[in-house]
């Protein structure tokens, strides 16, 4: 189990200003959940934040436990078992984080020489069978190319195969299809859909794809979790406002926006003030909407919104 509680994020020299704020949220074994949101909604700096692995200026609070440790608190030795061999975090991007001059089967690999003690000639052995278990193609010939000679989807796939290399409880997938056309989506939805005990927290802009690869989703809004639940719920009968707007601006959904057109204010990214932070956008919007919405309970899930306050 691994659960974030009351998390938020802040960067030193931005005041009162929150990146992520007061996020909770759990991950039985094995279940598999999307963050979806906006760019800048905070999704990429909560998983950043559970592995340490944010800037010197991030002032971190809450929780993030593993099995109940904390990893927020956990010694450098520990942190460092942890990353990569309970938990792999593969970044967005395409795989242009990985080494141009490194032969593809090493990288593959080296989570294995470092958390499971393989040598160079093991490792590189078993990441070819893992590239085929991602069906890469005739894998041995791309074990020994480099990252320039694959596809972007190729690449990602990679790097899927490598977090997985040794053999982590827990894989983090950051916008796992950024920039990539749809066929390359669906090669990369066909890998994660590979997994089998693992725990899966996959953030991503994509809808459509969110609902396909997850169980659970959690919407962020502006550093906050505006609606959490199933992602059939979600996806079939959203609840908050923004939800609904996202869903009805898809282009299989006819792209229609129906909130109000305008830019976020500095406000609706101060912790603790300026009332609901989607109330410049919602139609819904009304004199309570300038206090700050509870995350409340909506039967089987949660909604930040005044609306089903009432009504509870």
């Amino acid at each position: 189990m691994l659960e974030f509680k009351n998390v938020s994020v802040r960067f030193r020299g931005t005041g009162s200003l929150l990146a992520v704020d007061d996020v909770t949220l759990s991950l039985p074994k094995g279940s598999r959940t999307a963050i979806i949101g906006e760019t800048g909604s905070g999704k990429s700096v909560l998983l950043l934040a559970a592995l340490r692995l944010l800037p010197e200026g991030a002032v971190v609070s809450g929780s993030v436990c593993l099995d109940g440790e904390d990893l927020l608190h956990v010694g450098k030795k520990r942190l460092q078992h942890i990353r990569g061999g309970v938990i792999s975090y593969i970044p967005q991007g395409g795989g242009a984080s990985m080494n141009p001059l490194l032969k593809i089967g090493f990288q593959v690999g080296e989570p294995l020489i470092v958390h499971r003690q393989k040598t160079k000639k093991e490792a590189m052995a078993e990441s070819v069978r893992l590239l085929r278990r991602f069906n890469l193609h005739d894998e041995d010939r791309v074990a020994h190319d480099y990252p320039h000679a694959l596809s972007g989807g190729m690449r990602q796939r990679v790097m899927i195969a490598m977090g997985m290399a040794a053999g982590p409880s827990i894989l983090f997938a950051d916008e796992p299809t950024k920039g990539l056309d749809q066929r390359r989506i669906e090669l990369v939805e066909e890998s994660l859909q590979q997994l089998k005990n693992e725990t899966l927290l996959c953030v991503t802009h994509d809808m459509g794809f969110a609902g396909r690869i997850s169980d659970a989703i959690c919407v962020m809004y502006a550093a906050q979790q505006v609606e959490l639940g199933t992602s059939k719920e979600i996806l079939e009968d959203p609840l908050h406002p923004y939800t609904q707007d996202m869903l009805a601006a898809m282009p299989e959904n006819g792209m229609v926006y129906h909130g109000k057109v305008g830019a976020l204010s500095h406000a609706e990214y101060i912790g603790g003030e300026g009332g609901c932070r989607y109330r410049d956008r919602c139609l819904y919007c009304s004199g309570k909407c300038q206090e700050k919405p509870p995350f409340a309970v909506v039967g089987n899930r949660k909604v930040r919104c005044w609306r089903y306050v009432a009504e509870n």
